[in-house]
């Protein structure tokens, strides 16, 4: 019988040395310290802009011989003081509309082009456009506004009320350069272009590739796998760039007050000249107002600043209610 030498274990592992986790766990409270001390600085500096405008917004209001809400005047340095936000929101709310109904489509249609049907040698070359026209300062748009714009929007308003007078809104009734608040819709659209574009391209460009190219493999068509995988993915995120474009639109100052020829009027015809917004009417008025007159368009300020929260609210409210196109589960 062969004898049978017993085969020699290897000898065991040196203990491997457990690095200490006391710097990483000191990084994390850290970070978290710094995070959260953000998050509640934001807070408190929101606060403290909504109680200094609160406050001298009912100092304003308390002095006013009007309807704070429905007066159509704007007079805090007469005797009484009479002033009213009727028509600065009705020009900031239409201007607005105005500019997210042209814009957004336009901007839809072009981030789509760029991210699933331009060569890649174009698609950076538009992209890097449209990033560029995002970063031109407001006061250039205005300035283009009032030299370019304002003078070709004659003709076009002129088209609109031949064949569009009938809806009351494209009827032209008064004479004069198109200072009015649809040239501003128009300037505000071109200048929100840019931001939505951008935001909606980086969207869609987050679509997973396996449901594109499932789609495909089933037979679709370019349209319908856009339609049916990157428009829901991407919904959320066209949202939350049109509210972008929107937030910019309400609070813009100096292009519109370039290009509008403001009057405290309120008429359903938007090519007449004429209108206002909160923030013209802010950047008009500051220097030449007196204590109570800084304190009406701080009231003003409010109402726009309340306005805005709106909004944004409102499209977080929007968002949740359609995690399934988040793009969460994707």
């Amino acid at each position: 019988m062969a004898s049978t030498t017993p085969i020699a274990s290897p000898p065991p592992a040196p203990p491997v040395a457990r690095k200490s986790t006391s710097t990483g766990r000191a990084g994390d409270k850290v970070f978290l310290g710094l995070s959260r001390g953000s998050g509640i600085l934001l807070l408190v500096i929101m606060a403290s802009i909504a109680v200094f405008l609160t406050y001298r917004a009912a100092i304003a209001i308390s002095k006013d011989e009007g309807n704070f809400l429905t007066t159509f005047d704007w007079n805090p340095a007469g005797n009484p003081p009479v002033f009213g936000i009727a028509v600065l929101l009705f020009g900031t709310v239409v201007s607005s509309i105005i500019a997210m109904v042209i814009a957004v489509p336009i901007a839809v249609g072009i981030a789509l082009f760029i991210s699933h049907y331009a060569p890649r040698k174009l698609a950076a070359p538009i992209a890097y456009v449209v990033d560029l026209l995002a970063a031109v300062p407001s006061i250039i748009y205005g300035i283009w506004g009032a030299l370019f714009l304002v003078p070709y929007m004659e003709g076009l308003n002129l088209w609109l009320d031949e064949f569009f007078g009938w809806t009351y809104v494209f009827e032209k009734t008064e004479v004069g350069v198109a200072r009015s608040l649809f040239t501003v819709g128009v300037l505000l659209a071109i200048m929100i272009l840019p931001i939505v574009t951008s935001v909606s391209r980086e969207v869609f460009l987050q679509v997973p590739r396996m449901n594109e190219e499932a789609a495909l493999a089933l037979g679709a068509t370019r349209w319908e796998v856009i339609r049916l995988s990157v428009l829901p993915f991407g919904r959320s995120g066209v949202i939350s760039a049109s509210m972008l474009g929107l937030g910019r639109a309400l609070g813009e100052t100096m292009a519109v007050a370039t290009v509008l020829s403001p009057s405290f009027l309120i008429s359903g015809h938007l090519l007449n000249p004429g209108g206002g917004t909160f923030a013209q009417n802010i950047a008009a008025k500051f220097d030449e107002a007196n204590e109570l007159g800084r304190d009406a368009l701080i009231a003003s300020g409010l109402v726009l600043f309340v306005l805005t929260l709106l909004v944004n609210g409102a499209a977080r409210l929007i968002i949740a209610r359609r995690k399934e196109y988040s793009g969460a589960n994707a």
